[in-house]
């Protein structure tokens, strides 16, 4: 338990730590490599994370607020019980993370890279998703309609069950080789 605060955690490589019930508050990581870490019961507050590698990370009941996750690699991690609220995560790669619970406020993904993750009961609340990869990611259940993209990289066999609003018909239509005609 406990506490860190306005500090730079620069060149570190931590494989299999576990950080539990920690409140990380204006905290920069710069060049380091914590693959396979644990963190449960985590709160990220204003936290840079941008270009780290948090690489088969385990991530149970824990909170990004307000945090910069530009080109964060967070692949092949466990997401449990996760909220992303206003972060600001294009370029982050989320590609082959197991996600239950998991609900993205306000976030900017443009260009994140889901790619053939596993999605439970994620939510995308009003999130700019533009050109984000969602190749081999099942989007059954997944609600998009209050989220923002001209451009998204999916599958046709993945959007079957997913939620979409009218205006977003036509990005999905032009899979299918459509032209709507008005």
């Amino acid at each position: 338990m406990g506490l860190v605060s306005d500090r730079l955690i620069d060149s570190q490589e931590a494989d299999r730590a576990c950080f539990e019930s920690v409140i990380f508050t204006n905290v920069t990581f710069s060049r380091n490599a914590f693959s396979n870490a644990e963190f449960t019961d985590v709160i990220f507050e204003k936290c840079d994370f941008s270009n780290e590698s948090f690489r088969e990370c385990n991530i149970h009941r824990a909170e990004f607020r307000n945090c910069k996750l530009m080109g964060l690699d967070l692949s092949d991690s466990t997401l449990r019980y996760v909220l992303f609220q206003s972060c600001s995560g294009d370029y982050a790669n989320f590609r082959y993370a197991d996600m239950k619970q998991v609900k993205f406020e306000d976030c900017s993904l443009r260009h994140a890279d889901f790619y053939s993750s596993t999605m439970l009961k994620v939510d995308l609340e009003r999130s700019n998703l533009d050109g984000a990869q969602l190749s081999g990611t099942k989007l059954d259940g997944i609600d998009l309609s209050d989220c923002e993209f001209t451009v998204l990289g999916v599958e046709a066999e993945d959007l079957r069950g997913c939620i979409i609003n009218e205006g977003q018909a036509a990005v999905f239509a032009s899979l299918f080789g459509l032209i709507i005609k008005s």
